[in-house]
């Protein structure tokens, strides 16, 4: 017997995690190639994939590992990450995470599982979670409204800055950035400002009183602590018509006045230290606050409240979803993403703590820092007045401090040779007063003592005097029981990926392994903060280093940067590589980008960002993008060719046979091929855009490598690129480049890497081949088995689509007025989130069922689209009302249908269990449909008061 025959051999690979990542068993795998019509996975993979695009030779990657032995392997990585006390500051704290907050949402499936609310009927739980977010973020800044989150403060001061450009009336160019601002937040704006030809003009405070600008960024408290009235200096830039942009610390708003009530327009800042993790940097979720007469202009998401069917309050995205991108080449920000997990978490802090417990912890932090101010003042050492919790101390011997403070375990942040920050957190000990006071020669013998002869350090103009978080939400859920019970109760009104499967076309909805999940709360991986120094990250960079490694292996490209912490960060960052390496050959007139009308919105988006030209190129009508127009639109702007940007396969779930040929059009004209790799889920193992001509893609972890979508976030969108494009990559922080930072962390939402990197570990080269292999079959499985009911839109090669597979119901609307989005209301009543609605083409429903779904769960979702088939059948035959059917009133809540009276034409069962395993287990929605029309109209983006509830109690 061999040895890749021995029984032992074939015992252990069933321990692999292969089979418990792909959902059908062997016999279900054959039993649904036959349904496809072919006899094996290699011989499907051959009429789907184009030749001249599939690699030749395996993923050199390691073989497949279980759980137990991935776990070990990360633990020993893990552990050369040294945790030192860090009171480096610069805008990351330590913070103590509730437990109840850890277990129940961090590492709640039902929290980290979930998907963007587009379907707002299964997503209010979430999004009352994110207004309370928006309500927590308003009230402590004083703003009349704020958005579901944005991906870090630096990025958000510079979505602020667009923001300021395009609403101020003042015409001038210039944006005034004050030298007080968070040095990592002066790179990204450094970074975004150059293409857009903005100008910044960095200085001290009083600059901004007399320069002709556009805006102002403040830091409040500053960089250095400080605490500063810019009341005068507010007025006298909106005298010149500027706006002021403020970015400041909740927990600091809860003692000193909000931005609002001195003349800030627009707040921004990171809710990090309420109770989300160091991370090495991320996630944490920014929050941008601003007046209402700036919100059809903001960035991002915006939770809103309208009415359902019923007549009862219901949330959902509102102002036509808040997103820029959607606008595409006219578009102002490209931001498609939040940061919903972390703002769950931030929101959920304060529901729990109330406003009267931040108090005591901001209260406690001050104390503390004016303990350790009073102690080094006595022993002779200089602070800077007018503090929170962040001492700027002067005039020491800086490196010898440092070295003290090493060998002490603790970190404190250098600003140069003569000068250093201490900033104190919810974390500090007396003990630390102790210990940070004789690092300078002093000594604590009473804290107490101290503490009674001790005044507060903030200046007693600007003290807080407004109140802020009134809402019973914040006020109500301060034990752990009804904490647990409140979060329980918002899970149990969502559809996650705990309870269902997710079709989602284009967004690869698929497992995120509990053993994937479990080191990112390790503290060696939570409490690292972004500026610890070097040697204390040497797990981190083992880890960063590895992952990074492995995506170049899959990819096929040279060099990866993990920087960007979004999909759509990674495409900025993958433009910026080709405009600097345009500019680096004496080329920098290059700036025409074409992109297929079939693109997701983020592409002109990004490339508008970057100062490019988009043209927009033709799709044929078959779908596939037009080989002979990019031609034309190439020769036409030879000279000024700097990219295309496309997506493979296809937007409509295809491999296209022009790749390659596409590729070398672009080459001969001088441009680069800029991949989007938003379905990767179909590539890995198969096939490497590296190697097939393509110079640069951005990944995104959250769909191919695992990463829990979290809502709408976390994600990782990581830019891959060939070696003349590597030196062009987001530099790090501190680091060289000629492209500055796209996020505020050198390594963006670095402690979820974790999670990608076991991944591919427990795959192995064979299971990721062996994922794409299944993506395909599934999507292709759904096809077939609903052929009989519905078209599929878009098929390649073989008649066979890639991952994904577009319905289209438009024939249906036409015969019966039934519409896709009828359909995907109804899904709900089967216990469905719904496909991706009407992308790439209105009036469709484009399903990806991912690698991960059983067979099982694939028939269960099938038979639930054959019976709404015959539900528009009825409809057709006239056995169904054109307009009483359950189709358009879907979805059916609990409380219609076990209303007294029924005024329907069609059966109280029909609308609650049109399928008999419902009965056995049932999804109820807690609302009915939202009226989006409604909710438009009348803009609420804050907590709901309690008397609607009461209105529609008494109703």
């Amino acid at each position: 017997m061999s040895q890749n025959s021995s029984p032992l051999r074939e015992l252990e690979h069933h321990d692999a995690f292969i089979a418990r990542h792909i959902g059908p068993n062997d016999a279900e795998i054959a039993q649904m190639l036959r349904v496809v019509g072919h006899d094996s996975l290699e011989a499907l993979t051959d009429a789907i994939v184009p030749a001249s695009i599939k690699s030749a030779t395996p993923l050199a990657l390691p073989a497949a590992i279980s759980e137990v032995e991935a776990l070990a392997k990360i633990r020993a990585i893990a552990q050369k990450n040294q945790v030192f006390r860090s009171f480096i500051g610069q805008g990351y704290y330590g913070t103590h995470t509730p437990n109840v907050i850890l277990r129940n949402i961090l590492e709640n499936p039902a929290w980290y599982t979930a998907y963007t609310p587009y379907q707002a009927e299964i997503s209010q739980g979430r999004m009352e979670a994110l207004i309370n977010f928006q309500t927590l973020c308003a009230d402590l800044t004083g703003m009349e409204i704020a958005n579901a989150s944005l991906l870090d403060e630096g990025t958000a001061a510079a979505e602020a800055m667009t923001l300021a450009k395009r609403s101020a009336k003042s015409k001038s160019n210039v944006f005034f950035v004050s030298n007080g601002v968070h040095p990592q937040t002066l790179e990204v704006l450094r970074t975004r400002a150059e293409p857009l030809d903005i100008e910044l003009h960095i200085g001290d405070d009083a600059e901004a009183m007399h320069l002709d600008s556009f805006g102002v960024l403040l830091q409040y408290p500053n960089t250095f602590g400080q605490v500063h009235d810019y009341k005068a200096l507010a007025d006298a830039v909106h005298a010149r018509g500027g706006l002021v942009a403020v970015a400041s610390d909740l927990l600091a708003l809860t003692l000193i006045a909000a931005p609002g009530t001195w003349g800030a327009d627009i707040v921004v800042g990171n809710s990090q230290r309420f109770g989300v993790p160091f991370g090495f940097g991320g996630p944490h979720a920014a929050f941008m606050a601003c007046r209402d007469a700036y919100k059809r202009s903001m960035p991002g998401r915006l939770i809103g409240v309208s009415v359902d069917a019923e007549g009862r309050p219901a949330y959902r995205l509102t102002l036509q979803t808040r997103e820029q991108h959607i606008r595409r080449e006219k578009a102002t920000s490209n931001i498609c993403t939040a940061q919903v997990l972390l703002a769950v978490m931030a929101s959920m802090y304060a529901v729990y703590h109330g406003p009267e417990g931040l108090v005591r912890i901001a209260r406690r932090t001050h104390r503390l820092a004016a303990i350790l101010a009073a102690a080094l003042r006595q022993a002779g050492v200089t602070v800077g007045p007018d503090f929170f919790d962040t001492l700027h101390v002067v005039d020491v011997d800086a490196a010898a401090i440092h070295a003290q403070a090493e060998a002490a375990r603790i970190n404190l942040r250098r600003i140069d040779g003569r000068s250093l920050g201490i900033s104190l957190d919810e974390t500090t000990t007396r003990a630390d007063i102790v210990a940070l006071a004789a690092l300078f020669g002093a000594k604590v013998d009473d804290i107490d003592a101290l503490d009674a002869a001790t005044a507060d350090a903030l200046p007693a103009g600007l003290l807080r005097n407004t109140d802020f978080l009134t809402h019973p939400v914040f006020n109500t859920h301060h034990s752990e029981h009804e904490l647990l019970r409140y979060m329980r109760s918002l899970a149990d009104k969502d559809l996650a990926m705990d309870r269902t499967m997710i079709p989602l076309g284009s967004c690869t909805m698929k497992l995120n392994a509990t053993a994937e999940m479990i080191p990112v709360t390790w503290p060696e991986f939570g409490n690292i903060h972004p500026l610890a120094p070097a040697s204390q990250a040497l797990g981190y960079k083992q880890l960063i280093d590895g992952l990074e490694e492995m995506l170049v292996e899959c990819t096929g490209y040279d060099a990866v940067s993990l920087q960007p912490n979004s999909g759509a960060q990674g495409e900025y960052a993958g433009l910026l590589a080709i405009r600097a390496y345009h500019r680096a050959r004496g080329e920098g007139h290059r700036d025409i980008c074409l992109i297929p009308d079939s693109a997701h919105g983020t592409n002109p988006a990004s490339a508008q960002m970057c100062g490019m030209t988009v043209v927009v190129t033709k799709t044929d009508a078959n779908g596939n993008v037009d080989v002979e127009d990019i031609r034309r639109n190439a020769e036409k702007y030879s000279d000024r060719l700097a990219a295309i940007m496309m997506t493979y396969p296809s937007t409509h779930g295809v491999f296209e046979e022009e790749v390659v040929e596409i590729c070398e059009i672009i080459h001969q004209h001088g441009g680069q091929v800029y991949t989007d790799g938003a379905n990767m889920n179909a590539l890995v193992g198969v096939a490497k855009p590296g190697k097939w001509g393509s110079d640069v893609s951005h990944l995104n972890l959250h769909k191919t490598f695992c990463i829990p979508h979290g809502g709408g976030g976390p994600g990782v969108g990581p830019c891959a690129v060939k070696s003349h494009l590597a030196p062009f990559l987001p530099k790090t922080f501190g680091g060289e480049g000629d492209v500055g930072m796209v996020s505020a962390a050198s390594f963006g939402s670095a402690s979820i890497l974790p999670i990608s990197w076991m991944y591919v570990t427990m795959m192995g080269h064979e299971g990721l081949r062996r994922a794409t292999q299944l993506a395909l079959l599934n999507a292709n499985y759904i096809a077939k088995r609903l052929e009989p009911h519905y078209e599929t839109l878009y098929t390649g090669r073989n008649g066979l689509v890639a991952h994904e597979c577009i319905l289209d119901l438009r024939p249906l609307k036409d015969a019966t007025g039934i519409s896709a989005e009828d359909v995907a209301k109804r899904l709900i009543d089967f216990g469905f989130h719904a496909p991706t609605l009407s992308f790439p083409v209105a009036g469709t429903l484009m399903v990806e069922p991912t690698e991960s779904e059983s067979l099982h769960e694939l028939d269960r979702f099938i038979d639930a689209m054959i019976q709404i088939r015959d539900e528009i059948r009825a409809v057709e035959e006239g056995k169904l009302d054109r307009e009483d059917n359950p189709l358009r009133h879907a979805p059916h809540t609990a409380v219609a249908v076990s209303a007294s009276e029924w005024t329907h034409a069609y059966p109280r069962e029909l609308a609650a269990f049109p399928l008999p395993s419902l009965k056995l287990q049932k999804y109820w929605p807690p609302v009915a449909r939202v009226d989006n029309v409604y909710g438009d109209k009348n803009v609420m983006c804050a907590c709901i008061p309690v008397d609607a509830y009461k209105e529609d109690a008494e109703a």
